[in-house]
């Protein structure tokens, strides 16, 4: 019988989330969610933007936009699984399973 194995957050995720804490906390956002919400998005949304607009402008809109993602994954779901298919199909390009294959 196959043992469940509890998926364990990798060094850098567990880096991510104590600073964006830090960094909540430092500005008071962990006080004001309506305004960390909108100050994420227009964040996010300006990065993503300036990222597609890299798609036919030079730059490179490979490594924008998925920073831009990231910070909007922060606060929405839609952007998280968009991150999620994105790291599958990169691990189906390079021919291994992911992550989450293998657990």
């Amino acid at each position: 019988m196959p043992v469940q194995t509890e998926h364990r957050p990798h060094s850098f995720e567990v880096r991510k989330i104590a600073w964006q804490q830090r960094l909540n906390r430092k500005l008071g956002l962990d006080k004001m969610p309506a305004i960390r919400k909108l100050i994420y998005t227009v964040l996010g949304l300006t990065i993503l933007l300036i990222g597609f607009a890299m798609v036919v402008l030079p730059g490179p809109a490979v490594i924008v936009i998925p920073i831009g993602l990231a910070i909007l994954a922060s606060e929405y779901a839609w952007a998280r699984r968009i991150i999620r298919r994105g790291r599958v199909f990169v691990a189906k390009a390079r021919g291994r399973k992911s992550r989450r294959q293998r657990i």
